[in-house]
């Protein structure tokens, strides 16, 4: 993808369905005059300052006039409009910028976008605008791509890490970072400009100060765990025996009748899924088939898909029938969700406490607790080992009525803890935004970790000079400062077009 600087450029902003308004932006050089060329009002447009708003109308060709009489030629009107008028470089690209507020209908901002593109405008690409942004200088790389993350977030919290890295929370890290280097840099460059001077070469390299660095940086290089799930997500599949109470969780949790309820045995015969938010958590959470023996053809392919789905979680919560206690095929399911070669972690959830009453609840608890004793034990809250089992305890038990909505709460609470076990904190500061960020950090990570190294190797300051630069460069990358073109190509094709 090739973008062309300051060429007038147009897009539609808004999505093209009917609505109250809609924006058409435009941006690039002499875009203000080529507007005022279909205004109602060129003069007043043309002399208009920055940030301000303008009414008038955008008017069709002049081969689409209207004589009014033999002396008077009025040009068609489009639709009537306000402008808000921006001046370089106070706008969001930089350069002088109109967004023209119309009538949301299709036909009206499909018309006034044509007759854009008839008068000197071409259609921008996607991610075009912040790309003139980044151009210049109105904005980095880590603001400009938690642009798009705020569009993408699937929850508020998502959305608030992202605002915080367009804040510039980020960019703060990243430039600490890069003039600690810098200064720890300058120190050995003295030091090998004047040898003559034997406290400089003595002082000037600080591996314990390189070490402090190299710390930092692994805690912003781990950070990507924990920004990955806020913003791709996870997947929860709720399983279980017939009538354990799936569907009426899932509508529960969902606050919509999505699933169909009924004490039918083999009622839901297929999944369904949708989003949810656990705690600021977005997931895929998965309804599925009752997981039972079965001559029905068509339950048991629902059935096969349910362990499946268990099978490529990331985590599973089954679900237990207080009224009828643990059967046999329970723990058998149990038994096989606990070896899953993944290790993906289980959530045990006993339903319907209202009716059965808490000690018959507890009872089930402990019988659960009993009966998996035998198999190896590590905490789910843990990073499990490859060689070892995820185990049911006491943390992993959660007592429910989803039909009333009690302990919904602790059930919402165990699933994020669960979940952010694996990324150390539920509470981590705002920290990396993309794949491509985490990258860079930990080529950064890499040549830092070589020039504490390098006096080991029998490396003089020279080589430790070039491994500084290098880990400079790799940070520089994350906020634009070095940045190869098919990088920034990739980075802004991602965006939506007027974005």
């Amino acid at each position: 993808m090739s973008y062309t600087p300051e060429e007038p450029i147009a897009a539609i902003a808004t999505a093209l369905a009917p609505s109250a308004l809609a924006i058409i932006r435009v941006s690039g050089k002499n875009c203000i005059e080529l507007i005022s060329n279909v205004f109602s009002r060129p003069k007043a447009l043309n002399n208009a300052k920055g940030n301000t708003l303008l009414y008038g109308w955008i008017l069709a060709p002049a081969d689409h006039s209207i004589v009014k009489t033999t002396q008077t030629v009025e040009r068609a009107r489009i639709d009537e409009v306000m402008l808000a008028v921006y001046r370089n470089p106070k706008s969001f690209t930089g350069e002088d910028m109109v967004e023209i507020f119309c009538h949301g209908g299709v036909s009206p901002v499909k018309s006034v976008y044509n007759q854009l593109l008839k008068n000197g405008f071409r259609e921008a690409e996607k991610g075009e605008y912040t790309f003139r942004a980044f151009l210049n200088g109105k904005t980095d790389l880590t603001r400009a791509e938690a642009v798009r993350e705020i569009i993408d977030s699937k929850t508020d919290f998502s959305r608030g890490r992202a605002a915080d890295r367009l804040s510039g929370t980020l960019f703060e890290q990243i430039e600490s970072l890069k003039q600690q280097l810098a200064n720890t840099l300058s120190h050995i460059e003295v030091g090998i400009e004047y040898p003559e001077d034997e406290n400089a070469i003595k002082d000037s390299y600080d591996s314990e100060e390189l070490r402090t660095i190299e710390k930092k940086l692994t805690e912003l290089s781990s950070s990507w765990a924990a920004e990955k799930l806020y913003q791709e997500g996870t997947r929860i599949v709720l399983c279980g025996r017939t009538n354990a109470g799936k569907s009426s969780l899932f509508n529960t949790l969902l606050k919509q009748d999505r699933a169909i309820v009924s004490d039918i045995h083999g009622t839901t015969r297929d999944w369904i899924e949708s989003w949810i938010s656990f705690d600021g958590i977005p997931a895929r959470l998965f309804d599925t088939a009752g997981l039972r023996e079965t001559k029905d053809s068509i339950e048991a392919i629902g059935v096969e898909r349910t362990k499946e789905l268990a099978a490529d979680a990331d985590l599973n919560l089954y679900l237990i029938d207080a009224t009828e206690g643990i059967k046999n095929e329970d723990k058998n399911e149990l038994e096989a969700l606990l070896k899953n070669k993944n290790k993906t972690p289980l959530i045990v959830v006993i339903n319907k406490t209202d009716i059965a009453g808490t000690d018959t609840s507890k009872e089930i608890a402990d019988n659960l607790l009993s009966s998996f004793a035998k198999l190896p034990t590590t905490p789910i809250l843990n990073v499990p080992a490859n060689n070892t089992n995820i185990s049911i305890t006491p943390d992993t038990i959660v007592f429910i009525s989803a039909k009333k909505g009690t302990g919904i709460s602790k059930l919402v609470a165990t699933v994020r803890q669960t979940l952010t076990a694996k990324i150390g904190t539920s509470n981590m500061k705002t920290g990396l935004g993309s794949e491509r960020q985490k990258r860079a950090v930990d080529d950064a990570i890499t040549s830092v970790n070589h020039a504490i190294h390098a006096p080991e190797k029998g490396l003089g300051g020279d080589a430790v000079i070039l491994d500084l630069e290098a880990a400079i460069a790799s940070l520089g990358e994350i906020t634009g400062e070095v940045s190869p073109d098919d990088i920034l190509g990739n980075i802004f094709s991602q965006f939506c077009v007027g974005k």
